[in-house]
């Protein structure tokens, strides 16, 4: 049953299965730790299964939490740290494609591994009894196979989100879906919109964050996009026939994440930077495709679909802005590059650089050249401005309300005009951000 495999557990993991273990009851880690184990990663986090019932848990440990006690689990509290005991179990029927109706306690580590997703989840370890491997999680990590424990449609089933997670594992690990699982997410697929908009995003996210963002196209292949974005959808089946570029704008698109570094707002919006495009296709008499106004277009598509997913509205303000920018053209010189960032906002940047960056490598050839010299020049210019502490917004001006209020001004639309009527003629000429200057200007201005 147990394979003579070493992981390094940690000593608070340990301890705790060493106290189960000596009352009598088995205790393994399960799960995720022991597979990043194995890859040798370091887990995020430690899960343990017992054949200890909640109330035998809670009675061996001083501090603990009744975190899912109806389902078996319990947090023990070693220092600042929490672990999670979960009592092994076998689900009822779920009902919701969640959650089971009920979950009864067994004596059997079997039982339990076998209500798990997928095979390299399934596997329990302890440093007394070795790695027990049912399912044969490991040998599907030789294989880099993401595969379901047992009938894959029954496994989604239980909880649709494992459609999305599946994909996920795949992407995180690089690792091929099991045909016969594949097939089932294929099948089970609308029963994704079972599932709340914020465990879709939660998983969206780690996808996308991932090491390989691109196989974000196994959503639209085995229709899990059509439930949760379809807008992409229309991406990927929107032709540019356009000199620029060399695939559809859903492919284009995921070869841009694929050159984005790993930030969760800028690969978002590499996501959706192009969202709009669909919706503003022309095509010119030579059969030439345009999308005028597809920043405009996509920033509202992007709003409209990260509401949907329940996103903060931090970031879902910044890619937007992110996607609406992302087109703009800046001439060279540092007084374009101060009007830009006065424009768009100084803390759209670099980010906006790394958008257009993997924008343009996920074109085709034509200017390529040119156009990453254009961007170098961009990149030159806003150091340029940073170092220089040029002053682009109305916070960094030498003069403030107040001062124009001193001076005589009346409260109002006035003092706000002048304001920035001084902030243009700074952002032109940064030497002019003098407090002498501009208050002997405020004078000429309205005639003190």
């Amino acid at each position: 049953m147990a394979e003579k495999v070493q992981i390094s557990l940690p000593e608070q993991v340990s301890g705790i299965i060493r106290t189960l273990r000596g009352a009598g009851f088995e205790a393994w880690a399960v799960g995720g730790c022991v597979r990043d184990s194995l890859l040798g990663r370091v887990p995020d986090d430690w899960d343990i299964t017992t054949s200890a019932r909640p109330g035998q848990v809670k009675r061996l440990f001083p501090r603990t939490v009744d975190t899912g006690i109806r389902h078996g689990t319990v947090t023990v509290l070693i220092g600042r740290t929490g672990y999670e005991v979960t009592t092994y179990r076998i689900d009822g029927a779920y009902e919701d494609g969640r959650h089971p109706k009920e979950v009864t306690f067994t004596a059997s580590l079997e039982e339990d591994l076998k209500r798990r997703d997928f095979t390299i989840n399934a596997m329990a370890y302890s440093e007394e009894g070795g790695l027990v491997d049912l399912f044969h999680g490991a040998e599907d990590m030789e294989r880099r196979l993401i595969r379901c424990v047992g009938d894959p449609t029954e496994r989604f089933s239980e909880d649709g989100l494992r459609l999305m997670r599946a994909v996920r594992f795949s992407a995180q690990l690089g690792y091929e879906i099991e045909p016969g699982t594949r097939a089932a997410i294929c099948t089970l697929a609308p029963t994704l919109q079972k599932i709340s908009a914020e465990r879709i995003r939660t998983e969206f996210v780690k996808l996308l964050c991932s090491d390989r963002p691109e196989w974000f196209r196994l959503c639209y292949e085995t229709g899990l996009t059509a439930v949760f974005f379809p807008e992409f959808d229309r991406m990927m089946e929107t032709e540019q026939h356009n000199v620029h570029h060399c695939y559809t704008v859903g492919e284009h698109t995921l070869h841009a994440l694929a050159e984005s570094v790993s930030d969760r707002t800028l690969r978002l919006a590499v996501l959706f930077h192009d969202v709009g495009k669909p919706m503003t296709k022309t095509t010119d008499s030579a059969g030439v495709d345009h999308f005028y106004g597809h920043a405009e277009a996509g920033a509202g598509i992007a709003r409209t679909v990260l509401r949907r997913l329940k996103f903060d509205n931090e970031t879902t303000d910044r890619v937007v802005r992110l996607v609406r920018a992302h087109d703009v053209k800046i001439e060279p010189g540092r007084k374009y590059m101060r009007r830009a960032l006065h424009r768009l906002g100084a803390d759209l940047f670099p980010a906006l650089f790394d958008l257009k960056e993997a924008d343009l490598r996920a074109q085709s050839a034509y200017e390529r050249e040119k156009k990453q010299v254009q961007l170098d020049v961009m990149r030159r210019e806003h150091a340029a401005v940073l170092a220089a502490g040029d002053c682009v917004s109305l916070k960094e001006l030498a003069v403030n309300g107040s001062d124009l209020l001193a001076v005589g001004l009346s409260p109002g639309r006035e003092l706000g005009n002048v304001l920035q009527g001084l902030l243009d003629q700074v952002i032109e000429d940064p030497s002019r951000n003098t407090r002498e200057y501009l208050l002997a200007e405020v004078k000429r201005i309205v005639g003190i």
